[in-house]
């Protein structure tokens, strides 16, 4: 008897539920000019140690595809503030298209969690091509609830989303402290794994400060991320990148 939609789709939500536990993460996020990140930089680059996944130069390229519905309702539930909402995308670093992942990020009243799933570039090309046939035949959660939100919602495609990020960690509360530069936007998602593709800028000479912890921020964090008139916002690399559409 064959399943349909809305079963498959509260299955596949049941798995991921079952599977691995809801982790839920406080992120704060601050627009900031480049002399707040020159300062900035420097302070936490004397405190606190790098991410080591970074290049010599202590940064290292992001690049991911977002998907949304034909109504763009990640889009409009990020930009209305609703307390519960969700994106897909797929992401890489630098110029290694051998690690690639699918990623479902959560926000639940302010609070921030995330599932990934490794994805092949075969797979990935295949995706790019509306060969989605794979998903269905995994046995991974996120990738059966991404094959049913792809063929309910009509997920698709939307644009590409590229910075060059600095990353800071301090394992007393599992903090996670970076600076995003130089947003910018690729020209076509069928381009995505393309490392050389043409990309516009989109930062207005603005960087991200990002600040991500568990439980608690430990003290010596929150004083050396202190910029003085800056408050946290709600900054979205995906919805300022889908303003040149």
């Amino acid at each position: 008897m064959m399943m349909t939609m809305t079963t498959m789709m509260t299955m596949t939500t049941m798995m991921i539920k079952e599977k691995t536990p809801l982790r839920l993460r406080h992120e704060l996020k601050y627009s900031i000019n480049a002399l707040d990140d020159l300062v900035l930089a420097a302070r936490l680059g004397k405190l606190f140690s790098r991410d080591p996944h970074a290049g010599s130069h202590g940064t290292y390229r992001v690049s991911s595809l977002y998907f949304d519905t034909p109504s763009d309702q990640a889009l409009r539930q990020k930009i209305s503030g609703a307390d519960r909402r969700e994106k897909f995308r797929i992401r890489y670093y630098g110029q290694d298209t051998s690690f690639i992942r699918l990623e479902k990020k959560i926000k639940i009243h302010g609070l921030c969690a995330k599932y990934s799933a490794r994805l092949t570039e075969s797979q990935v090309r295949l995706l790019l091509q509306g060969h989605i046939g794979f998903l269905m035949e995994s046995e991974n959660p996120l990738l059966l609830e991404f094959y049913s939100k792809i063929r309910g919602q009509l997920l698709a495609p939307k644009t590409i989303v590229t910075y060059d990020r600095e990353a800071f960690l301090y394992p007393p509360g599992n903090v996670r402290v970076t600076i995003d530069r130089d947003l910018r936007t690729g020209l076509t998602s069928h381009d995505f794994l393309n490392p050389k593709r043409c990309h516009a800028g989109v930062s207005d000479q603005l960087s991200v400060l990002e600040i991500k912890y568990d439980a608690f921020l430990p003290e010596i964090v929150r004083m050396a991320v202190q910029i003085p008139g800056r408050q946290a916002g709600a900054f979205s690399k995906y919805a300022v990148c889908r303003r040149y559409d």
